[in-house]
């Protein structure tokens, strides 16, 4: 066991090690619902939803699911942006001991049957104009039933009314769906379900809530599994960490999505672990955000630093009342020093920077929210009932204080493995550490920095992009010889996706044209946004392409353009 120098900083308030209630994540939902029945659970574009109503809408959705045959252990895909269906699904689909697949709406028809095949998914929900991105690829799934929402399901009138108007003309179509078949309405489910308790043999640490997909750079994306026990367990150290709020009297800003690991436990399980309100919005813009932070004033404000840095070069901002957030942890990505401190100056709360991973569920580190120095450019500190320590290459000791290294986690929101990729799961641990791929040190107080990522994974607005999906679409294009995709810096995505490509002798083809091209194959936001034809690329002795002698090419050009502006 490594020192834990950290722990001195600890205020008196945070716990070094933490009592878990050991209940299944759907518990916390059933608990509150007694607790605050009348209070607002969501808020969504105007209409609000009580702790009762949440819990009952979550037990009917439950039932229809028993109904269909689908039992513990059974896959249901969840494919919506974030919306109060796509929470009271997630807690639906948990009441029955069935395991949440969350799936980004961005997602192309390739990425989607992927996705749907490992899971071994049996169901599905998702948003209307999805369905017929859905209805081309579940011949080749095992999926047997689809469930159709739309945004106007839970607006308030009259733009119930007026919603798919603008649907029409921002997206080019309307469907409609019938709920007959493998069809199912989330309407009629909510009419004809009744909200009857629902219970199954519970193991709270072996049974899974949850498969993230996430990437790699050496294969296909891999379901993360994350049982009650790591989600509970991080979503209990974040409540430690946020110490100075009060339970059942916070408002947290759900902007980050729900699909994503570190918007569903920081906002979508914490809020209703703590009878909490969560105001929800479904597509984010900034303008939007600053207005509902203006009326709905939240207290809670997790995010990424693109989401700080855009409201804070918005030419409107100072129309808008910030000053009711308390407190924001910022992950994803590096969070500029002077973001946090202009944010802090406007908002007077505090922002702070974490880090972890999918496999992690996700927090493992992050500065300490009050009380303490400010140390720049690090993560912070590990949670309560996490260890964390720097690893040579081959060693199982951990390095001395200041030396380079991999960062290592230990801590019970570590992942129970990688669906179906027992040798996956094996190489990602060494002597009971799980390895996160990036490299960093720690200095002599206990803090931790990260340096450089050992994966080539590249963070974006703060989604993970991974090369390697991008380049084996690349590939399949009949003019490219050879590519490789690398992140390289932007001033406002922090990185952004450049593909560098060689074309086979004789062949042609533009960037637009290549820009379609991957826009029918990826998600947007994986779509490079540069191009740069080359003859060749950089190679070592044996052929193996220098993805990062681009990358470094690609910095030394951008420190150049900053000294010369």
């Amino acid at each position: 066991m490594t020192a834990k120098p950290w722990l001195d900083l600890y205020p008196t308030e945070i716990a070094k090690t933490l009592d878990y209630e050991r209940i299944p994540i759907q518990d916390y939902l059933t608990r509150s619902s007694k607790k605050y029945p009348e209070k607002v659970a969501m808020h969504f574009m105007g209409k609000d939803i009580s702790y009762k109503e949440f819990h009952e809408a979550a037990l009917k959705f439950a039932n229809y699911l028993k109904s269909l045959g689908i039992e513990k252990g059974d896959r249901v895909a969840i494919m919506l942006p974030n919306c109060p269906q796509g929470a009271i699904a997630y807690y639906g689909i948990l009441y029955i001991g069935a395991i949440v697949v969350q799936t980004n709406p961005l997602y192309t028809e390739r990425e989607l049957a992927y996705q749907m095949v490992d899971s071994g998914s049996k169901a599905i929900i998702s948003l209307d104009i999805l369905f017929p991105r859905i209805s081309k690829i579940i011949k080749d799934t095992e999926l047997e039933h689809v469930i159709i929402t739309g945004i106007k399901d839970y607006l308030p009138f009259p733009k119930n009314l007026i919603y798919p108007f603008i649907q029409k003309k921002e997206y080019g179509m309307t469907v409609k769906v019938e709920h007959r078949g493998m069809n199912h309405l989330f309407t009629e489910i909510m009419k004809i379900a009744k909200p009857s308790p629902v219970s199954y043999s519970f193991d709270y640490d072996e049974d899974i809530a949850l498969l993230q997909y996430t990437g790699g750079t050496t294969g296909p994306p891999k379901g993360v599994m994350l049982t009650h026990a790591n989600l509970s367990a991080n979503v209990k150290m974040c409540d430690e960490w946020l110490y100075k709020c009060e339970e059942g009297k916070e408002t947290l800003m759900a902007i980050l999505p729900f699909f994503h690991v570190y918007g569903m436990t920081t906002v979508l399980v914490l809020s209703v672990m703590l009878g909490n309100k969560m105001v929800i919005i479904p597509k984010f813009d900034f303008e939007t955000a600053l207005k509902t932070i203006d009326k709905q004033k939240p207290t809670l404000f997790p995010g990424a630093p693109t989401i700080y840095i855009g409201l804070l070069n918005h030419p409107d901002l100072k129309k808008y009342d910030l000053s009711s957030v308390k407190a924001c942890i910022s992950g994803s990505a590096a969070l500029p020093v002077e973001v946090q401190e202009k944010f802090e100056m406007i908002t007077g709360g505090k922002l702070v920077e974490g880090y972890g991973l999918t496999e992690t569920s996700p927090v493992t580190h992050a500065n300490l929210v009050w009380g303490t120095e400010r140390v720049k450019a690090s993560i912070g500190i590990p949670w309560p009932d996490t260890d964390s320590c720097i690893l040579g290459p081959d060693s199982s000791e951990p390095l001395a204080n200041g030396e380079i290294g991999e960062i290592a986690v230990k801590g019970p929101q570590v992942m129970k493995g990688y669906w179906n990729k027992p040798e996956d799961t094996e190489q990602t641990f060494r002597d009971g550490w799980f390895l996160t791929g990036d490299l960093g040190y720690m200095d002599d107080k206990g803090y931790f920095y990260v340096v450089d990522r050992k994966k080539d994974m590249i963070i974006a607005s703060g989604f993970n992009i991974y090369p390697r999906e991008i380049e084996e679409v690349l590939y399949e294009h009949e003019a490219i010889q050879e590519c490789v995709v690398a992140g390289v810096p932007d001033p406002y995505r922090g990185e952004t996706v450049k593909a560098y490509v060689v074309l086979k002798e004789g062949a042609s083809v533009t960037e637009e044209q290549l820009d379609e091209y991957c826009r029918e194959n990826l998600a947007s936001f994986k779509v490079p946004r540069k191009y740069e034809f080359r003859s060749e690329l950089p190679k070592t002795a044996v052929g193996k392409i220098l993805r990062r002698a681009l990358v470094d090419e690609e910095k030394k050009k951008a420190e150049q353009e900053r000294l010369t502006s």
